[in-house]
């Protein structure tokens, strides 16, 4: 029986994707790589102005603003885990230094039923705002997140019954 890993999602299959590992023996998080070149647009694109108000609705709430949204990066990447568990994806501590990249959402949270969803097969894709002045470029095969394996604990009386009908954030309203 298999616990947890990691597969190639079927749309992905020919075109070499390394499933991610670990490089060291002491490391929580397995590599993630981009699955194809990408341009991670500048929020500075859409003028000074509205670059800034970008960066204080980031910095201070979730308020959308308009033309500025996060890039989705594929993975290729699919993850399998036991009901108990969840996929956290993280950030690369050197993106925001030398790339000016964040993960718009924090943190990712990949539910063990994300895994071969009817929409995308349970493709992983990482969220990235750049906050740098240019457009931030990443070549396929790049590392560009980690995604650390983890349990999760659930409250007294706890009543979740319903099941995944989507793919990515397919669970929110």
């Amino acid at each position: 029986m298999k616990k947890r890993g990691f597969e190639v999602v079927s749309a992905f299959a020919n075109d070499g994707i390394n499933v991610p590992k670990r490089n060291t023996k002491q490391a929580a998080g397995y590599d993630f790589e981009a699955a194809k070149d990408i341009e991670i647009p500048s929020i500075w694109a859409t003028g000074l102005k509205s670059g800034w108000t970008a960066m204080a609705a980031l910095l201070q709430s979730n308020e959308k603003i308009e033309g500025i949204k996060p890039t989705l990066v594929p993975t290729g990447i699919k993850a399998y885990m036991q009901e108990d568990e969840y996929l956290q994806l993280a950030n690369r501590s050197g993106n925001p230094m030398k790339k000016f990249l964040l993960l718009a959402n924090g943190i990712g949270v990949i539910d063990a039923d994300y895994y071969n969803n009817d929409d995308n097969e349970g493709h992983i894709m990482f969220q990235f705002i750049n906050f740098g002045f240019a457009t931030a470029h990443i070549k396929k095969g790049e590392r560009i997140g980690q995604g650390i394996f983890l349990p999760f604990l659930k409250a007294d009386n706890d009543e979740a019954d319903g099941e995944r009908v989507g793919g990515f954030g397919s669970t929110g309203h």
